[in-house]
């Protein structure tokens, strides 16, 4: 199967939809608080998800937020987002203007087997995604998860 970008952008429910599982300040992965520059022990909001196609578990998605851009907006709020992070980090005036994507092969954790119900020893994707807005202002990163044996990564970028 291959997870077209797209697919995030527009669940419904006979495809993709997202279960929310947490929300919340949290202290980031070194990896997310230097990509945020929140090195300095800053906190940031996380939104967990898990993706899932016709039911079954298609990827686990951690997203965090500088909290000076996230606290007391729907970013922040334990319930799912109309229109989507984008549209919420627009209107606070984040527009995305770019963003880096790095992947990678792993053996799995506990958590990401279970939760992504993989059978033994199958290795994941690990998509590390830093979005950026003006002047290169990073306002969020994302850590998706993917089991490797199934599913193929597909990207492509059109001309605006």
């Amino acid at each position: 199967m291959v997870v077209e970008a797209s697919a995030y952008k527009s669940p419904n429910p006979r495809g993709y939809s997202y279960e929310l599982l947490q929300v919340g300040e949290v202290q980031p992965p070194n990896d997310v608080a230097t990509a945020l520059g929140t090195e300095d022990g800053g906190r940031v909001v996380v939104r967990q998800r898990l993706l899932v196609h016709d039911g079954d578990p298609v990827e686990l998605s951690w997203s965090y937020y500088p909290v000076h851009i996230a606290a007391g907006t729907p970013l922040a709020a334990r319930k799912k987002i109309r229109g989507g992070a984008p549209e919420v980090l627009a209107d606070l005036g984040f527009p995305e203007r770019h963003f880096e994507d790095r992947i990678s092969v792993r053996q799995p954790t506990t958590e990401e087997v279970e939760g992504l119900d993989l059978p033994p020893d199958v290795p994941v994707f690990r998509q590390f995604r830093t979005v950026y807005s003006n002047s290169r202002q990073p306002v969020e990163v994302s850590v998706l998860i993917k089991g490797g044996h199934l599913y193929e990564l597909s990207y492509r970028q059109l001309a605006e």
